[in-house]
């Protein structure tokens, strides 16, 4: 399949998510040309706000890989994916993420996420409404020796 046939494959799914009662958003997850997982946004069924296509792909991705990596895949995107799914994507190893619609199609409808990804472009402790605080704990506290020593 082209990137049009994978892209318009997306929407379709996206279209069967709304019929549904679902936001209207679809993501695949594409390796050596084969469809490996599928995902529809399920914020609205699951009550979790991370629920979105691309993660829920992703999810099903390395599930079905048996791999926290997904070094040579690709994604594609019913919409322009928010910066939790762009973060998750990266995190993996994403190389490609093509997507059908941006924020700014988006925005007429309220589903457009360009006004998170503009507060998160700041410094956290610098983004406005937030209270961003560490705390320095005492070494009896320390988790990350502790997986080291469990991990080598």
């Amino acid at each position: 399949m082209t990137d049009l046939e994978f892209l318009q494959y997306t929407v379709n799914l996206a279209k069967e998510n709304v019929a549904t009662g679902g936001r209207p958003f679809a993501a695949l997850v594409v390796k050596d040309g084969q469809i490996i997982s599928r995902g529809v946004n399920q914020i609205l069924i699951s009550n979790d706000p991370t629920a979105h296509a691309e993660l829920t792909a992703l999810r099903a991705a390395c599930q079905f890989l048996q791999n926290l990596s997904l070094e040579g895949c690709m994604v594609y995107a019913s919409g322009q994916p928010c910066p939790m799914c762009l973060a998750a994507m990266r995190m993996v190893g994403i190389h490609k993420i093509v997507y059908a619609y941006s924020n700014q199609d988006a925005a007429p409808f309220g589903l457009s996420t360009e006004k998170i990804a503009n507060i998160l472009r700041q410094v956290p402790d610098q983004q406005e409404g937030l209270e961003f605080i560490q705390l320095k704990l005492d070494s009896s506290f320390a988790v990350y020796p502790l997986w080291q020593q469990e991990n080598t």
